[in-house]
């Protein structure tokens, strides 16, 4: 069985194509003892990913996956500040591509998808990842969880890829590890695949009932068979 009448391919970058924890959590830490704050592993760290920057560093400011509404505004504002000084100094020092990913976006392309990034990552670090890991041309378009008045799992990233694109939902496939892409997807009436390997805070993906769902970025490959003249 494949997604028939699909040409555009909307990816979520971390915890999809990007295993970006060691630099966040670099980033997250430094901003800690900054703030003469206890800081933590890399394995606590990347529970708290998925949600942006700020939810990112309110976790490490509340020691939990679960923020603490009584942490001074002032205090996250700054904590913020410093987290995203500091991630621009380390945006790709060890991120990495999951296994897979570059062949099978290449592969993607030479089908003739288009393909387009969004995710709730803040917009400014979404290019230096992908020149950093040499993706860059693969991508008509990047947006960011920043760019928008809105993010997933909100559907608006969705349907303003959709109009700059042109293209109906009905064309298009959101791809990603979390639950806010399943949520989005299903809100703009768009096909879905998870993707199990990601940051979904251990909570099994299937849930949230994806078209399909896969272990392996590869996989896509088997339900994407190509548009156009290549299909």
């Amino acid at each position: 069985m494949t997604l028939k009448d699909k040409s555009v391919l909307l990816f979520d970058l971390d915890g999809t194509l990007v295993d970006s924890v060691p630099d966040l959590a670099l980033a997250v830490n430094q901003t800690l003892q900054q703030l003469e704050r206890d800081t933590f592993d890399e394995a606590t760290i990347r529970n708290w990913v998925g949600n942006g920057a700020l939810c990112l560093i309110s976790r490490a400011l509340s020691a939990s996956k679960n923020i603490d509404n009584t942490l001074p505004e002032a205090l996250v504002t700054k904590a913020l500040s410093l987290f995203l000084s500091f991630y621009q100094d380390c945006v790709c020092v060890d991120s990495a591509l999951y296994s897979g990913v570059k062949e099978t976006l290449t592969a993607l392309k030479e089908r003739g998808y288009r393909l387009a990034i969004i995710t709730n990552k803040p917009e400014t670090f979404i290019e230096p990842i992908l020149q950093g890991l040499a993706l860059t041309n693969l991508f008509e378009l990047q947006l960011g969880g920043d760019s928008l008045p809105e993010r997933k799992p909100h559907p608006l990233p969705l349907f303003t890829a959709c109009q700059q694109l042109k293209v109906s939902t009905e064309q298009c496939v959101m791809i990603g590890d979390s639950k806010n892409d399943i949520l989005a997807a299903k809100a703009a009436n768009i096909d879905s695949i998870g993707l199990s390997y990601g940051y979904n805070y251990d909570e099994d993906l299937a849930v949230h009932q994806p078209n399909y769902l896969f272990d392996n970025f590869n996989e896509l490959l088997t339900v994407l068979d190509g548009v156009g003249e290549l299909a």
